[in-house]
């Protein structure tokens, strides 16, 4: 087996420890080995997603320990693309946070950003349910630094309860582990997936507790209801890039339950037969709900864009709970597109809020340098993230509806993703006029008043708010946003490739063979 597999861990495991001790006072080589190294992981991802467009699932075993008892990394097609989605928002992201100068900010930005990869990537190449805890625990310790870049107290505050937060989710993924061993001798998930299946039902009663409280845990990493609340205040307080990288962070939640539920607790598993869905369903309606009403009362750009990320990440469960190849495939598909739409957003919110005098709150003020440009950009990511044509998200949620048609749900669902799409228009609409088109003189005293809710003023230098944005500086925004064209464009090939991931998916005598059965010993 190629070493490849390993190397979206390995290469940043490295890096960032040396651009830590080493480069740490010396920006520019920092900033050059972040950019060499990820660069290299896409070049890597792109290389792993050739590799397992064959349909064959890879296991790579650590030091040749066979599996269940050795580590090992497992690659399909569902891990190479979200390793390669991964891989291209981060480089967008890194762009962005150097033109802008974020990352001069606080010493470590760059180490924490190689970090963060390193835990993302093991969380979505790990074949055992173990080291996907210590994945998770690498992401969200890089995160706790990311979130506080820069300081100030707002930024503290919301760090801390964004800490308090997976501490307790923490917690209880490791009170769901001990049952899960309990129960069944083992954390490997392909060992996991027979062993289940073979359990009588009526000696299943601990893993029908420990599925619902994997449940529980992968729901807060995705931000589902009820769990949902730490979200927006943690996302609209962050340094912008940091949170058009946690685009990504929600999305490692939503792969949780996409792989575990689907592979150990899927729908044809007696002994959980109808669990997850019966609870995953109705949590991702409502999140959609919460995140509709919540971009239609924002009194902020940035609290708004948390709560459309709320919202669409309830569209894309909702698919999910489905749990058929074709619901999967559209919730892959909207999944890459609503990761970019969101990143864009909140990469353009940065170039705005910067060069505003009330930053972010949605109220009439005098336009902004190059207000003509951001309001384009900003009409683009809305229709993006809305899902309305032509861009991805529109092909998105109708293939959602789709397969969602003569599904017990369907009405619930279809009622949910409709009326919250159209909050969200409206709330975006009403956004971008108060930001870019309503007339200075609607400002009224009232906007001369301090706003103590706001970021620190460090977020918004005076020199910054009066110069136009570089080309640097906006580059970042319209590729991701090219990259939603992209997929629109090339919705059948990309279609057809995540077709294949669903049905690799639920193959689970496929993975289960290439993790135990042999095909997974490393060559030489």
């Amino acid at each position: 087996m190629s070493h490849w597999i390993v190397a979206p861990v390995v290469l940043p495991a490295l890096l960032a420890p040396m651009i830590a001790f080493v480069m740490r006072h010396d920006i520019s080589l920092a900033r050059a080995a972040s950019f060499a190294g990820t660069i290299a992981l896409a070049a890597i991802a792109i290389g792993l997603t050739v590799m397992a467009a064959g349909g064959e699932t890879f296991a790579y075993e650590l030091g040749n320990w066979p599996a269940p008892f050795g580590i090992v990394l497992v690659l399909d097609r569902l891990s190479a693309v979200m390793l390669l989605l991964t891989a291209l928002l981060a480089l967008i992201v890194l762009f962005h946070a150097v033109a802008t100068g974020w990352d001069e900010r606080g010493r470590h930005f760059h180490a924490l950003f190689q970090f963060q990869l390193m835990g993302i990537s093991g969380a979505f190449l790990t074949g055992d349910a173990f080291n996907l805890f210590v994945f998770f625990e690498v992401l969200l310790i890089a995160s706790y630094g990311l979130m506080i870049h820069g300081g100030g107290r707002v930024r503290l505050q919301a760090g801390l309860q964004y800490v308090v937060m997976n501490l307790a989710g923490s917690t209880l993924f490791l009170f769901a582990l001990g049952t899960v061993y309990a129960a069944t001798g083992t954390l490997n998930i392909a060992d996991l997936a027979e062993k289940v299946q073979a359990l009588p039902v009526e000696d299943a009663a601990l893993v029908r507790v420990a599925a619902v409280l994997l449940m529980m845990v992968f729901a807060i990493k995705a931000a589902l209801f009820p769990v949902q609340f730490w979200l927006p205040a943690t996302y609209s307080n962050a340094p912008a890039p940091v949170a058009a990288l946690f685009a990504i962070m929600t999305k490692v939640g939503a792969y949780a339950i996409i792989r575990v539920h689907t592979m150990v607790f899927g729908p044809e598993v007696a002994v959980t037969d109808g669990l997850t869905a019966t609870w995953l369903m109705p949590a991702a309606v409502i999140t959609v709900a919460v995140g509709a009403v919540g971009v239609l009362g924002a009194r902020r750009l940035m609290p708004l864009l948390s709560f459309a990320v709320v919202g669409s990440m309830g569209t894309m469960m909702i698919a999910v709970a489905a749990f058929t190849p074709y619901a999967m495939t559209s919730a892959l598909y909207y999944m890459v597109h609503s990761t970019f739409s969101a990143a864009a957003l909140f990469l353009l919110a940065d170039l705005v809020v910067s060069r505003r005098k009330g930053g972010d709150l949605l109220r009439p003020e005098a336009p902004t340098v190059q207000n003509g440009l951001f309001a384009a950009l900003f009409f683009a990511g809305a229709i993006g993230m809305a899902g309305m044509p032509p861009l991805s998200g529109f092909l998105g949620k109708l293939v959602i509806l789709d397969a969602l048609n003569g599904t017990p749900a369907m009405t619930m669902a279809w009622v949910a993703i409709l009326l919250g799409s159209l909050f969200i228009i409206v709330g975006f609409a009403r956004a971008g006029s108060v930001l870019f088109w309503k007339s200075t003189s609607m400002a009224t005293a009232e906007a001369e008043k301090p706003d103590t809710d706001q970021p620190d003023a460090s977020d918004a230098p005076e020199d910054r708010m009066r110069r136009p944005a570089s080309a640097l500086e906006v580059a970042p925004t319209m590729a991701a946003l090219a990259l939603l064209a992209a997929l629109t464009v090339a919705a059948g090939p990309v279609t057809g490739y995540l077709e294949g991931a669903s049905a690799q998916l639920y193959d689970r005598s496929g993975y289960v063979e290439a993790v135990l059965g042999g095909a997974g010993e490393v060559q030489e």
